[in-house]
């Protein structure tokens, strides 16, 4: 690829307008990325939303999980401003509150209050079972399931809570119970390749560091002792001819990266690389819709020409086939609010090769049908759309992305430290408690990186034995 970023990344096309792979948000759990960007100067490119949970049902009914919670001034914090946001939602019914609040209230969440580890390791013990089953078996509705939590697992996990692993939706819910703003949300100001990626990229090379564009790695090159049956990396070829040598190798990939490039001998022989077939990519499909006036301001007149207005926060909706989405030209504003125009709705279709409401088979569509259908609910959703230009739009469809968090998986998900001493491995599906995520990714490098300096003395005097044997 000619730019940086992977799965966040972005880039501009012919006419100025950014594309994203995605829709990028930061919960304020995002403790590991947040460090990461603070110390490479992005921190700031992010802006804080209102610590409310969004959601858009047809014709302009929006309801709230409101976490904001004041007795007088005093901020009132975990776990009792989530109390008061289950309990008062309008988003559901009072029968599926207090279902809601029996399942939630029996959940390995309120031993994590007061034993943050213990709770941790009894929904490690939860990745068996999808999250609708354990959520039904403790009196939880199925209300519940359709109205919010259905939503909030496509954003997670690009999947619905009868194929998601209670393990994923829980570790998430622990996360808000504990700790007062993990459930609040920020967005970049502007575009990921800017305000993300950017930053990371310039304190690399300010260290030094090289990253190489449309350079791909074609081949790990290894030696197998006969004898001891001992594998090590010695180089990499990359492009064409060109091997590349190093005293340690990270293999820093998606799923279907790691896949292709990982040796077949290897997965034959050593069971951390043969678990990985076992996990499979997630299809998603982003859409950008750029309209003529402000989509989201709930007036039915046209707004064409007024100042920028709406709801400037992540949205979800139960109501269409994307179920989660956000006015970009409101939530980051830096690049993506237009003088004269109006919304950018970015919209996450998921699961695209069947709708989460129509069924429909996005993946098989050309764009121009996914663009007038994502259009169509738009305008079902919003009645100040329905009398709105569509200016411009784009689709972005990626066969996997996030990797599938069914019930049983996580035990594949394989180690940092591999059986070959120089090789490691990074990435969100790789072994770590929090979900496929950008922090997920972010906690793997440091787990790597950890992983490294722990094999650094070995990985030292392997490459002394290496440089003697060749000077001989």
């Amino acid at each position: 690829r000619p730019w940086y970023g992977g799965k966040v990344a972005s880039y501009k096309d012919r006419d100025g307008n950014h594309i994203e792979m995605g829709l990028h948000v930061f919960f304020g759990c995002y403790f590991n990325l947040f460090r990461l960007m603070a110390k490479t100067g992005g921190l700031n490119n992010l802006l804080l939303k209102d610590h409310t949970h969004t959601f858009c049902n047809e014709d302009g009914d929006v309801r709230e999980l409101d976490f904001r919670f004041f007795l007088n001034d005093t901020k009132i914090g975990a776990p009792f401003h989530g109390l008061k946001a289950f309990f008062t939602t309008p988003q559901l019914s009072v029968a599926d509150k207090a279902a809601n609040a029996l399942a939630l209230g029996t959940s390995p969440i309120v031993r994590a209050l007061v034993d943050p580890e213990g709770g941790m390791e009894d929904i490690r013990k939860l990745d068996d079972i999808s999250f609708t089953d354990w959520f039904t078996s403790k009196g939880g509705s199925m209300g519940s399931i359709e109205r919010m939590w259905n939503p909030i697992a496509y954003a997670l996990g690009f999947i619905d809570c009868n194929d998601i692993s209670a393990r994923c939706m829980l570790t998430i819910f622990q996360f808000f119970a504990t700790k007062t703003d993990a459930s609040v949300l920020r967005m970049l100001a502007g575009s990921p390749n800017d305000y993300l990626t950017k930053p990371i990229v310039e304190y690399v090379e300010k260290k030094g560091g090289r990253i190489h564009l449309k350079t791909g790695c074609r081949e790990i090159l290894y030696d197998t002792d006969e004898k001891t049956g001992k594998t090590v990396v010695n180089g990499l070829r990359i492009g064409g001819t060109k091997v590349v040598q190093a005293d340690a190798y990270v293999a820093a990939l998606d799923v279907p990266g790691a896949k292709k490039l990982i040796p077949q001998p290897w997965k034959d022989s050593m069971k951390q690389f043969g678990d990985i077939e076992k996990l499979v990519g997630v299809p998603v499909i982003t859409v950008q819709l750029r309209y003529d006036n402000w989509v989201t301001e709930m007036q039915v007149e046209n707004s064409k020409g007024k100042e920028a207005r709406g709801i400037d926060n992540l949205l979800y909706s139960a109501d269409a086939d994307f179920s989660c989405f956000a006015d970009l030209a409101l939530v980051s504003p830096w690049d993506y609010y237009k003088e004269g125009e109006g919304s950018l709705m970015q919209c996450v279709i998921t699961p695209p090769q069947k709708g989460a409401v129509s069924g429909r088979n996005y993946f098989k569509m050309p764009k121009e049908e996914i663009v007038k259908y994502t259009d169509e609910q738009v305008r079902k959703l919003f009645p100040s759309a329905r009398k709105s230009k569509l200016l411009w739009s784009s689709v972005v469809k990626i066969a996997q992305s996030l990797y599938k968090e069914e019930p049983g998986l996580d035990v594949f998900r394989p180690d940092q430290k591999t059986p070959i001493d120089n090789f490691f491995l990074a990435g969100s599906y790789t072994k770590q408690d929090y979900i496929d995520s950008m922090e997920g990714a972010t906690l793997s490098g440091r787990l790597c990186a950890s992983k490294i300096v722990d094999e650094a003395g070995k990985l030292a005097q392997a490459s002394k034995i290496e440089s003697e044997v060749a000077n001989a």
